[in-house]
């Protein structure tokens, strides 16, 4: 499975982007897609998920302020970054997680990260 991210970039405090992840080449339906953060010396902390079924999940931090949207279709998940602050500086990675029945019939799970891409938001 490759992701392809993009997205990312410089902003002032307050301002806006909106990062884009499209998944490609997975022969397993996808479960959920979602987006992390991490910044140097910090653990990967999950920023936003969303179910195929649309159902979503956000960090606390990040609630009211960041939407995370999916077009099944096109295999593609976004987040909608709103009201930016130079803690949400970071390099914000997108997931896929893919399960499935393979030919012998067993159970196959899969996570897949993106390239990353790095979010700067200056204060």
């Amino acid at each position: 499975v490759q992701l392809q991210a993009s997205g990312g970039g410089l902003v002032q405090a307050g301002g806006s982007l909106r990062l884009s992840c499209e998944a490609s080449g997975s022969i397993y339906p996808i479960n959920n897609m979602g987006w992390h953060r991490q910044t140097p010396g910090k653990e990967r902390e999950l920023v936003a998920v969303i179910g195929s079924g649309g159902n979503t999940n956000y960090a606390d931090s990040v609630k009211g302020r960041f939407t995370i949207s999916g077009d099944n279709a096109k295999n593609t998940v976004y987040l909608q970054m709103n009201s930016l602050k130079p803690e949400d500086t970071a390099v914000y990675y997108c997931r896929v997680d893919t399960s499935g029945l393979d030919q012998s019939e067993s159970w196959v799970a899969a996570g897949y990260w993106g390239q990353g891409t790095l979010v700067t938001v200056s204060s």
